[in-house]
């Protein structure tokens, strides 16, 4: 941790934050996660100095940790600014280094021991918010050898739509906009090709790409990850109190990720991709009827919350206690 001013002894210091892109929709959340923070100072460039490179250099490399909420291009960028300086450490949002083995993922609670590499890494990538329900889902089943690698899974999804920034945001909300979005809902990614594929793909264990199928809703935040399994197609056969077990077990010990228990779930007529605004926990539900011979697996989380700002506030705790 810092050390900067030899006057002030390590007790005293408190560790200096910079987010990069503050003012975009990932950096915005963040801050005001941050906002009534006492145990940290967090560095701000001023807005007449957005565009001044030097004083980016001089802040990116006077913080402890800085948290890049950039497109992939500068985040990369601003990774190469720091060549030299091994004392600042990274929480990057992009997807330039979801898959990159140098780079410890920021999903917490995946394996029982991914919250300790977190602690003690340099270098953490924050997952997508995508990713992040479909992961949840797959890891536990991979993990326990019933579901195969090369198992055609598909990952249908529908999320809030300020998953897509601020210009996605000016299409739904502007209404004189001339690309104004009026649907209530739509589904994009048709090439089949989107960019969270690889990550999904890398993290769930998988051996072959997913079907994934995202979509956008007419709500601000929030986010539904489903995940359809054949049950005899899994190794043994399992039933849904199978699954539930093997979920449950994965993720026991920790208190973000909420497994919804089998008999609360056959009580619900719906479930509502709002539900968790606001929130960076994340709740898991496994859906079906004994003996259908199908299950279809569900994740329920804030795409801004435990999604993208939410899980890296999280990360940064994590590291800060290392």
């Amino acid at each position: 941790m810092a050390t900067r001013n030899p006057k002030l002894g390590l007790k005293d210091m408190k560790p200096k934050i910079y987010i990069d892109g503050e003012h975009g929709t990932t950096g915005l959340q963040i801050r005001t996660r941050l906002a009534d923070r006492r145990d940290i100072d967090v560095l701000s460039i001023p807005i007449a100095e957005r565009r001044n490179e030097q004083v980016r250099l001089d802040l990116l490399n006077e913080a402890d940790i800085a948290i890049l909420c950039l497109p992939d291009a500068a985040s990369r960028q601003a990774v190469a600014m720091l060549e030299g300086n091994n004392s600042t450490r990274v929480i990057d949002a992009s997807t330039a280094f979801r898959t990159d083995p140098d780079w410890a993922y920021g999903f917490a609670e995946m394996t029982k021991d991914q919250a300790e590499r977190i602690r003690k890494a340099r270098l953490v990538a924050n997952p997508g918010c995508y990713p992040t329900g479909a992961i949840a889902l797959i890891r536990p089943l991979r993990a326990a050898d019933i579901l195969a690698a090369d198992y055609p899974v598909t990952v249908n999804a529908v999320s809030g739509y300020t998953g897509g920034g601020k210009q996605l945001i000016a299409q739904m909300e502007d209404e004189s906009a001339d690309d104004h979005i009026s649907s209530p809902h739509f589904v994009y990614g048709l090439s089949l090709s989107h960019k969270h594929v690889p990550e999904i793909t890398e993290h769930g264990l998988l051996a072959r790409a997913p079907v994934f199928s995202p979509s956008v809703g007419r709500f601000a935040q929030g986010m539904i990850v489903q995940v359809p399994l054949y049950l005899d197609r899994l190794k043994g056969s399992p039933s849904l109190a199978d699954i539930h077990a093997i979920i449950q077990d994965h993720y026991a010990g920790q208190d973000i990720v909420e497994l919804v228990s089998l008999d609360d779930t056959a009580g619900l007529m719906r479930i509502d991709a709002t539900e968790l605004v606001g929130k960076d926990t994340m709740k898991l539900f496994v859906c079906g009827t004994s003996g259908g011979g199908h299950v279809n697996l569900i994740a329920l989380l804030d795409n801004l919350g435990k999604g993208a700002s939410g899980a890296a506030v999280q990360n940064m705790n994590l590291m800060l206690a290392a």
